[in-house]
């Protein structure tokens, strides 16, 4: 069994535990770059990660961080563009690095890293007519690719040998992944059955729970999913319920414990040091302490987004405002605790949260 570490093993070795202050909620300073206040202040860069004129940005989904500090950028993408890739990575200042993916092109999703004996693995999913999952190298070339899990019993006929662009209960539309001390895996089947399933290392699919409900082990859309194993408390697992607005907590044997309620869609979660990072697709990212307590709110413009009713601001960059989010689809932290944020928007936006 290969020993497995994720991208919060990276973080873990750099990551200093910080207090709790009261509620924070994002605000613009007198420097106009920088969001939030007291402990958690960012200087905020829109658009930081450049592209080159060969390739565009498309919808951006899912971001993650290799152990050199590199970000991994997957674009839902263009199924009629089959050419141009879904993956771009970028250094520690933004450069291009390389790109590839193409395979992810028109719906592209999940992505994370996880190290194994040493090497690590990018594992993405791709929802709409893609319906897949696979395991990478960080240069793009295929070490395992799986389909609809059909001994789960939760699936329409021919979903795994012949999946298209059909949505529901009965359809396998995979979302986000969370890794085990083990060396298994979880998957959110955040858009399709509602079900979280349990795979082991190699990809073979061992088990399920969840299913579409209201909470409490049942789910609205369970898109997001994480391991925390964050010092001082006891290993769970975290689902972002995000038509329920909550996240619920399981513990290591899928049993459910707890709901923790008062997000905007949450989409998907990280950890670092002592803080928790929830990105909520409602125009905000927050961050919780180990009790599950905000203690900051960055880039927050709800109310004018909640107001845009046909979701017209998502199209047009002339209406998004400095410091504030349209759609926070997914964040992660990088080795020195900032943060990037890829954005549910159609012409893609990543920004850098950089500490200060």
């Amino acid at each position: 069994m290969p020993t497995p570490h994720t991208r919060r093993t990276f973080l873990a070795a750099t990551a200093a535990a910080v207090a709790a202050p009261a509620i924070i909620t994002s605000k613009r300073t007198d420097a106009q770059d920088v969001v939030g206040s007291g402990e958690f202040q960012f200087r905020c860069q829109h658009h930081w990660p450049q592209l080159p004129d060969k390739y565009h940005w498309q919808i951006t989904h899912n971001v993650t961080m290799d152990g050199d500090n590199r970000l991994y950028v997957i674009h839902e993408g263009d199924a009629q563009k089959s050419d141009h890739p879904s993956i771009f990575v970028f250094d520690e200042e933004g450069r291009f690095v390389k790109a590839f993916g193409q395979q992810f092109q028109g719906g592209g999703h999940g992505l994370d890293i996880r190290v194994e004996d040493g090497t690590p693995f990018l594992y993405v999913s791709g929802y709409q007519h893609l319906k897949t999952i696979a395991k990478l190298t960080l240069d793009g070339e295929v070490v395992w690719q799986k389909y609809a899990p059909m001994k789960s019993d939760r699936y329409a006929d021919g979903e795994a040998s012949d999946p298209k662009k059909i949505w529901g209960r009965d359809r396998f539309m995979p979302t986000n992944f969370a890794f085990l001390p083990d060396g298994d895996f979880l998957l959110a089947d955040g858009y399709g059955a509602y079900c979280i399933h349990h795979y082991d290392a190699d990809g073979n699919w061992k088990g399920h729970f969840g299913g579409a409900g209201k909470g409490e082990g049942t789910f609205n859309l369970p898109h997001g999913i994480w391991v925390d194993d964050r010092d001082g408390i006891e290993s769970r697992i975290v689902v972002a319920d995000r038509a329920n607005h909550t996240l619920q907590l399981f513990d290591m044997n899928h049993r459910y414990k707890q709901t923790v309620e008062g997000f905007g869609l949450p989409a998907n979660v990280d950890t670092h040091g002592d803080l928790m990072l929830v990105p909520e697709l409602v125009a905000r990212v927050s961050l919780l302490d180990l009790n599950y307590k905000p203690v900051a709110t960055l880039g927050d413009d709800r109310e004018r987004i909640l107001a845009d009713k046909k979701r017209s601001v998502r199209s047009d960059e002339s209406r998004w405002q400095d410091g504030k989010f349209i759609h926070p689809h997914d964040a992660c932290f990088d080795l020195e605790g900032n943060i990037h944020v890829a954005e549910w928007v159609a012409t893609g936006r990543v920004t850098k949260l950089t500490r200060v």
